[in-house]
């Protein structure tokens, strides 16, 4: 018996050392491997301008419904402190004063007292800062990497901090092309809950809402203005395209009409 188990085992050795030899001679070209390389590079420069742009869209839709969301909650906070929101102080626009202490009204200034009175108090910053020529607006970077921009009643969401600094002019503090990059690297929201209903109807008596001032409501609406609405040419910035995400659930639709 033990003749007969020893036979086997060099036998089975035999078979593994000549498996190993096999493997040895298992290798490929160098034309092969760059064959490899070039589909693997043609296969990713296809897919992944594909996958960030999916990936832009994502992080848009996550912080545009979560910053609706957080800032009508500090409305709400507010309104318990200060009454009901079409009561509060209106928004007044604040300049530097000329040498004969008249307002300069090419210089204004942010109104800081009412965003920070009624908004910023009610909701986490991780900073808050004026911007702009002569600082006029002011900016508030939120903990998730957005920033936004409180500017003369109108809001302004940029999903991405980062793209609030490559598109706006540090010297004038405006965007440098604002009818390229709205509906896409930025947001227009309103709050104008007092005054008139007239023409007003989707903000009058109402939180921040995403812009839709003058709009009959309508999907055809938000895309069909020729001055603010989503689509490629527009004479001002594209304004309603928040309110055409918002339609969608907050989500882009699929025949959004600009590109990420």
């Amino acid at each position: 018996m033990k003749l007969k188990f020893y036979a086997f085992t060099l036998a089975e050795g035999a078979t593994h050392v000549a498996h190993w030899n096999n493997s040895r001679k298992i290798a490929f070209t160098l034309a092969e491997v760059l064959i490899t390389l070039g589909i693997i590079g043609v296969v990713a420069a296809l897919t992944i301008p594909t996958l960030m742009a999916n990936h832009r869209r994502q992080v848009a839709e996550t912080r545009l419904e979560k910053f609706y969301t957080t800032i009508n909650q500090a409305v709400k906070m507010a309104e318990v402190d200060y009454g009901d929101m079409t009561q509060w102080e209106p928004y007044v626009k604040q300049y530097e004063k000329d040498e004969n202490g008249n307002d300069d009204k090419t210089k204004e200034l942010p109104n800081t007292e009412y965003w920070q009175k009624y908004f910023l108090a009610y909701m986490k910053t991780l900073k808050v800062e004026p911007y702009g020529h002569n600082s006029s607006c002011l900016l508030a970077y939120l903990p998730d990497g957005s920033v936004v921009n409180f500017a003369n009643g109108s809001i302004q969401f940029y999903p991405s901090a980062k793209d609030f600094k490559f598109l706006v002019d540090e010297d004038t503090g405006k965007i440098k092309n604002n009818m390229e990059y709205s509906g896409v690297k930025y947001f227009t929201f309103l709050f104008y809950p007092s005054g008139t209903e007239a023409g007003n109807k989707y903000h009058y008596k109402k939180g921040v809402e995403p812009y839709k001032y003058g709009c009959d409501g309508t999907k055809e609406g938000l895309l069909n203005s020729n001055s603010i609405g989503c689509k490629k040419q527009v004479s001002n910035e594209r304004a309603y395209c928040t309110a055409l995400i918002q339609m969608n659930g907050w989500k882009i639709p699929k025949d959004y009409p600009l590109r990420f």
